[in-house]
């Protein structure tokens, strides 16, 4: 065996790309009535995934035999394996819900709820622990600190994250833009088509990943910004597309993930770059100063007591 071979044997299997990606690479080669296929199963891949050979075949109004060969051109053996495929997506979709069932088939007091949650966000806390690398927070607190812009992506409920980084960041750094606005995606797009190499994109996704963060993050990518993702495991569709990962255990029995330990690594990230900013304290206090005429504050005055009666008897 070859050097070569011999690092290729030991390699780590690639992460499959997902049936969607499958059919973005493979569409200038798909036929016509490959394309009818492509086209259904992107939108209704849910009800694909439940669909004998006969059954999607019949919905997309082609043949049996376009649709195997649709599957062969997708890099799957035959029309059986690329259903085993589509099927597994659904059982990392669902698994949320499934959990959720579980939970609720079991008896448990309100009391017991809230300690279990408590528990489990522990737990996910030391996992994210041990999973952050020195390596990983350096590059990542490196690169924000030396960021022309920041934008930061994350929809749905990763959006309040976004923000909160957002939110985090903007004392210490010069331009931090959350694009998680009311404006939807396709503002962002906009507000991405001029990123260069002196830019950070930072993106915020976990399960269940959202194709228009990942879109984007590709986008950014694309356009030579430097991404950084915060996300769950390395085969998360971000950690393929980010120069620097930062891995969080965000597991949640009733819920499909825990945002206080997304935001607990957010607000350890903003303050490692208060740290590493020469003029952090400055800034801070700058933006306190300037936010002070909202904050209530009490007047540190009593009310006048009323004057005592004259009891003195006049001569």
């Amino acid at each position: 065996m070859t050097q070569r071979q011999a690092a290729r044997a030991s390699a780590p299997p690639a992460a499959d790309p997902g049936i969607q990606a499958r059919i973005a690479a493979a569409l200038p080669r798909l036929t016509g009535a490959q394309r009818q296929l492509a086209e259904f199963v992107n939108h209704e891949l849910f009800r694909a995934a439940t669909m004998r050979i006969e059954e999607i075949a019949q919905a997309a109004g082609v043949s049996a035999a376009s649709a195997n060969r649709f599957a062969r051109a997708l890099g799957f053996d035959g029309y059986p394996q690329f259903r085993a495929a589509m099927v597994r997506e659904f059982q990392a979709t669902m698994a949320p819900v499934e959990r959720l069932r579980d939970a609720l088939a079991s008896p448990a007091s309100s009391h017991d709820v809230v300690l279990s949650a408590l528990e489990t966000d522990i737990d996910n806390l030391r996992a994210t622990q041990r999973t952050l690398t020195g390596k990983a927070c350096n590059d990542a607190v490196g690169a924000l600190v030396a960021a022309r812009r920041v934008y930061v992506l994350g929809f749905g409920s990763s959006a309040q994250l976004a923000a909160q980084l957002e939110y985090g960041l903007t004392p210490y750094l010069g331009d931090v833009q959350s694009l998680a606005t009311a404006a939807g995606p396709a503002n962002a797009a906009r507000r991405l088509h001029d990123l260069g190499a002196k830019d950070v994109v930072v993106s915020i996704a976990f399960p269940r990943y959202l194709r228009d963060t990942v879109a984007l993050t590709r986008i950014a990518r694309d356009n030579g910004a430097r991404v950084l993702a915060l996300t769950d495991t390395p085969s998360s569709p971000l950690a393929r597309l980010a120069h620097t990962t930062l891995l969080i255990n965000a597991y949640r029995r009733m819920a499909a993930n825990s945002d206080a330990v997304v935001l607990s690594v957010i607000q350890g990230l903003c303050g490692a770059v208060a740290h590493r900013v020469a003029h952090s304290a400055g800034s801070a206090a700058s933006m306190t100063q300037s936010t002070l005429p909202w904050l209530y504050q009490e007047t540190g005055q009593l009310e006048p007591e009323p004057a005592a009666p004259n009891t003195r008897r006049a001569p």
